[in-house]
């Protein structure tokens, strides 16, 4: 019994230790990404800056430009593709447990193509400064997000809450807003047009501190709430519903906490970034060959991975054919195909 508690002990500081590993490896790789860009920048100059922003000095001196465009450009973004990747990393993760699909993820569900739907009314139909504003897009964009969330939950409570029904309807709603954003794209003038366009392509170009310290309140947040239903998650990812309520879990609340949770943290990042796939299918599947199931740490795993893997696809994405800056939603579905490829077809030999 003691060996077994021992190798229980052993195997859960392996787990912290690569939990550990992975986010220095996001923070050391954000840092470095900070001084590469159209002018490269020193290492030290990074740290300079952000000195003199806590200060506030940032526009004195001779470097003074190089501080802003630390400062108000690049680790915005950096910022942004850490925090886009974490949140829709561990809302898939959430989502392919709720649901013991694998093959699930915040876009399956339509949320990314409400988010889309919404801006895509606020730019081809907003009228008055606040709708053809940024602010008025990205407001457009979250609220559809959350429509779309409550309508899946609506219907799936009504005919039954199993994880059947949640991937049934929000597939069914996943077409439907893809078919109004198509319509209102075949009405919409050339130079709208193209903003939506651009908008759907997925970018952190639109990143700011206001947005980062928006979407990092509603991931810590998110993130808590679904750490304190870990335990629950374990039994809900691999057993039945009646399993579930034999053990004493409120499946029903337990589901719609859960879910909507993770749609509120999809509906935050998306209406930021624009609609950026394979991050909430991809992390999940590499983080639980890499770490288990466990809940406790599998998702804050999964959401370290997504961070790391939007950052790569971001610098890629600025450097591939440089100096035309792919979107970084282009780039990750790239990379996310042959990736996940890759994974069934490892999974499959494990099989055999």
């Amino acid at each position: 019994m003691r060996d077994l508690k021992q190798e229980y002990k052993n195997e859960n500081k392996k787990k912290i230790l690569l939990i550990v590993t992975v986010v220095f490896i996001m923070l050391v790789s954000a840092y470095v990404f900070t001084t590469l860009g159209m002018k490269n920048i020193s290492n030290m100059q990074t740290l300079v800056a952000i000195s003199k922003a806590f200060s506030g000095t940032l526009d004195n001196g001779a470097d003074a430009a190089s501080n802003k465009v630390i400062m108000l450009l690049r680790l915005p973004r950096i910022a942004l593709a850490m925090l886009a990747g974490i949140g829709l990393a561990v809302s898939g993760a959430v989502m392919q447990s709720l649901t013991r699909n694998y093959l699930v993820s915040p876009f399956t569900l339509g949320i990314s193509s409400a988010a889309a739907f919404g801006a895509s009314m606020s730019i081809v139909f907003g009228v008055g400064v606040f709708f053809q504003s940024e602010v008025g897009m990205i407001s457009c964009a979250f609220i559809a997000s959350c429509i779309c969330g409550c309508i899946v939950y609506g219907i799936s409570r009504y005919i039954g809450l199993n994880p059947s029904s949640i991937v049934l309807v929000g597939i069914s709603l996943n077409y439907l807003f893809s078919a109004m954003t198509a319509t209102i794209e075949f009405f919409a003038k050339e130079h709208k047009l193209e903003a939506v366009v651009q908008w759907t392509f997925g970018s952190f170009n639109r990143a700011t501190w206001e947005s980062v310290l928006i979407t990092f309140i509603v991931i810590v947040v998110g993130l808590a709430i679904l750490i304190i239903y870990s335990l629950k998650l374990n039994v809900m990812a691999t057993n039945s519903d009646e399993m579930a309520k034999s053990l004493g879990i409120n499946v029903n609340k337990a589901r719609v906490v859960c879910g909507m949770t993770a749609i509120l943290l999809t509906a935050t990042i998306i209406s930021f970034t624009g609609v950026i796939g394979f991050i909430g299918l991809i992390a999940p599947h590499i983080a639980r060959l890499l770490i288990g199931d466990n809940h406790l740490y599998y998702l804050p795993f999964a959401s370290v991975l997504g961070g790391i893997l939007l950052l790569f696809s971001d610098m890629i994405g600025k450097f591939i054919l440089y100096p035309v800056n792919i979107p970084v939603g282009i780039v990750i579905s790239f990379l996310g195909v042959p990736l996940f490829i890759h994974l069934i077809l490892m999974k499959r030999r494990n099989l055999e």
